[in-house]
């Protein structure tokens, strides 16, 4: 996985992927850089967050259990180790489970994980597993999903299948089927760009790729800074009991 945002952080990271080579950004809302608020008992987001390479949730495909499109991005990793992870940094991680948020109506999966170098790794290896030694944690995660974005005015996230936690073996298909979209995105089989989205596609490494550059000539000409919380005057640091 490659992780957008540090377990205990608040910035709102992301992979971008209508700019070119999808870098990790900021949001930015109104001009100004995106926080997630602190709900109670918590301090930003409670594990490490980020998203899965080479996955894509088609925006145009009708999920058949879900009922609901996807949401036009990679897919979402929530890993649960001990250690606070770098912004940036690429992890390779165990699949343990997954869950399937709603999102204003678009299917936004979240792939329960873990770090393969974490000292309980070997001791989790399915969904059961995480209930076992992590009691309250994915009731925590379910909650925590339900109401980030409260604070900030927008409705509750609801859940598919009642908010049940699948196993690994579902996991690993929803992640099949995730990759086959970006297969099919990035060697042209569906569109980049459509009057719903607007995909950049340039690659450096894909065989097959019509979209594959020389990765020779390649700059860094632009970056980006992340603002963190306490250097923001957008960030309060309250807790919203909701």
């Amino acid at each position: 996985m490659v992780v957008e945002i540090p377990r205990w952080t608040n910035a709102k990271v992301e992979v971008v992927n209508n700019e070119k080579f999808n870098p990790l950004m900021q949001d930015i809302k109104k001009g100004k850089p995106r926080f997630v608020r602190n709900c109670f008992p918590h301090k930003g987001y409670i594990w490490n967050y980020g998203a899965l390479p080479q996955t894509w949730e088609d925006p145009t495909c009708l999920h058949s259990e879900t009922g609901a499109r996807g949401d036009n991005d990679p897919i979402d990793a929530i890993e649960i180790g001990e250690g606070v992870a770098k912004r940036g940094e690429v992890k390779q991680v165990k699949v343990l489970g997954i869950m399937a948020m709603l999102d204003q109506g678009e299917t936004d999966w979240k792939v329960v994980v873990i770090d393969t170098k974490d000292p309980m790794a070997a001791k989790l290896n399915d969904i059961d597993d995480v209930k076992k030694h992590y009691p309250g944690l994915l009731d925590a995660t379910k909650h925590w999903f339900e109401v980030y974005k409260i604070p900030d005015g927008k409705e509750r996230n609801e859940f598919a299948f009642n908010g049940e936690c699948k196993d690994k073996a579902y996991a690993n298909c929803i992640i099949a089927e995730t990759h086959e979209a970006w297969q099919k995105l990035i060697h042209a089989k569906i569109p980049h760009k459509t009057e719903t989205y607007n995909i950049s596609v340039e690659n450096t490494s894909v065989e097959g790729s019509p979209f594959r550059v020389e990765s020779e000539p390649l700059k860094v000409t632009e970056t980006h800074e992340v603002v963190r919380e306490e250097d923001s005057e957008d960030y309060n640091g309250k807790w919203y009991f909701v």
